[in-house]
């Protein structure tokens, strides 16, 4: 494998960009130069007019090594005789809106971020106007630096994506509130966290032209050391940071993104945070109400109480492989299956609706929200009355076991392959599964479920324990530990500190 293809994560590019003591930088501005040609090889396979001049946008997020990224990019572009768009701050969903809007119509959106990774990460998200590239895109684009030759040189604009993208959020929210009002959130306090990514534009150009209230907000003003928490909505400091904002402030609602806004999560304003499966719940409920029958595509790791939540509104939940390309993939597959798939979201905050090019959309989540407040308020309803027979689990727990040999993922597989054929009194494999192995728990074992699956990027096994009945997971665990006691090559670490 070569120094580009190592920079491969699944459907996106990422890497060290700021060396570190433990670290050395591997996404560099030498790296990218490449990568840029790699994108003009993968646009001229795939069009129809591979001798075209191509016009290629750019944004990043407030990552402290986006700058220098992005202008070796930008030189490696104007050098093949590309057009380049350079959008300044924006986000990951706009930068695929970059390739919709007739302004810009740009044959390729790409975004610098790392999402919700350490300062010291970055990373290449790329969109055609198809939508975004998969696995097999980036395996092509990464093994083919070559550069294109060009008689011209290519010219530099710089535009105001995040304006246009916010307004066109503006005009659907309204649109979809009865009667269309010019400001229906007039009365809400609605407060923002951004994380110090670059989401601090929701609460001024979305929030506030549709009359919401948005004093309290925090961490707006991009700042790549991300000095206040994490932007990631499945962290729990940074739920708990949004959390206490809505209830310090008195706000009728909490929004949260992460670093380039493709996630997100709410607080509502007696402080339960709608994030995971709740989330999943709030978004199923639409869906549901606005397309009754709908299937609702998740990634695996979901509560068996969702499944029974989302049959209960009449709709059909298929949980799939983790990744938010692979659970997308799967809803716009069923969709080319003549089966109705509305939503595709995994338990990360990742959501895509159909409605919306199945783009993992942060900023759309929360305008499907915000189209329901209006209408909750005037009926003195909640949003958690919205999820109320959502059933919660008494304890849940998760154990990540290292898989300590160089082919890890033929180790985690056998590991796998042979937990199926356990036999244990209140153990039984759940057949609506296709991550891993999933096991029903009954009889000695309570009422729950556990899952044991392959870390998608890391030597890791993820083991995931869920119970309605309080005591019942230590005795999973000890059952595990002595399963994987077969394993010399599996670290129990871990495991065995939850149970001393």
């Amino acid at each position: 494998m070569s120094d580009l293809q190592a920079l491969q994560n699944g459907s996106d590019i990422r890497g060290i960009a700021i060396a570190t003591e433990e670290y050395e930088a591997n996404l560099t501005p030498a790296a990218v130069y490449q990568v840029a040609s790699g994108i003009l090889h993968w646009l001229k396979q795939k069009a129809a007019t591979p001798a075209k001049r191509w016009v290629i946008g750019i944004g990043q997020d407030s990552r402290l090594s986006g700058d220098a990224l992005k202008q070796s990019m930008i030189d490696s572009f104007l050098k093949q005789g590309a057009d380049v768009i350079d959008f300044g701050l924006a986000t990951t969903p706009a930068m695929f809106m970059s390739t919709q809007f007739p302004q810009f119509a740009c044959d390729a959106g790409i975004m610098l971020t790392a999402s919700h990774l350490p300062y010291y990460f970055n990373g290449v998200k790329i969109f055609s106007q198809s939508g975004g590239a998969e696995k097999e895109d980036i395996q092509a684009i990464l093994a083919n630096p070559t550069m294109l030759a060009s008689e011209v040189t290519g010219t530099l604009t710089q535009a105001d994506l995040i304006t246009p993208y916010a307004q066109d959020l503006v005009e659907k929210i309204r649109r979809g509130i009865q009667g269309q009002p010019e400001k229906p959130l007039t009365g809400l306090k609605i407060i923002v966290d951004a994380g110090n990514g670059v989401g601090g534009y929701f609460a001024e150009k979305v929030l506030q032209p549709l009359g919401a209230d948005t004093t309290g907000s925090q961490f707006l003003e991009p700042d790549g050391h991300f000095p206040n928490h994490i932007p990631n909505p499945d962290n729990q400091e940074a739920m708990a940071s949004i959390q206490a904002a809505v209830l310090a402030t008195g706000a009728d609602l909490g929004v949260i993104f992460d670093t380039d806004v493709d996630r997100s999560a709410v607080v509502t304003k007696s402080g339960e945070v709608l994030n995971r499966n709740n989330l999943i719940a709030v978004l199923s409920h639409i869906v549901l109400s606005e397309h009754p029958g709908s299937s609702i595509v998740t990634n695996s790791p979901t509560t068996d109480h969702l499944k029974e939540f989302i049959e209960a509104l009449g709709g059909k939940q298929v949980r799939y492989i983790s990744g938010y390309r692979n659970v997308i993939n799967k809803g716009i597959a069923l969709n080319e299956a003549g089966i109705d798939c509305q939503l595709a979201i995994e338990t990360s905050g990742h959501a895509a609706f159909k409605e919306n090019y199945f783009l993992d959309d942060g900023a759309y989540v929360i305008a499907k929200i915000l189209m329901l407040l209006p209408q909750l308020e005037k009926n003195n309803q909640t949003l958690e009355e919205m999820i109320a027979t959502l059933k919660k689990p008494v304890e849940t727990q998760e154990v990540r076991f290292k898989l300590e040999q160089t082919d890890y993922r033929t180790l985690g597989e056998q590991v796998i392959a042979d937990l199926a054929e356990i036999q244990v009194a209140g153990w039984q494999v759940d057949p609506e599964n296709e991550e891993g192995i999933r096991f029903k728990l009954s009889d000695g074992f309570g009422s729950g479920w556990f899952l044991l699956r392959m870390s998608l990027h890391e030597p890791l096994l993820v083991l995931q324990v869920e119970n309605d009945q309080n005591g019942i997971i230590p005795l999973v665990l000890q059952e595990m530990h002595q399963f994987l006691n077969a394993y010399e090559k599996v670290n129990q670490e871990k495991l065995v500190a939850l149970l001393n």
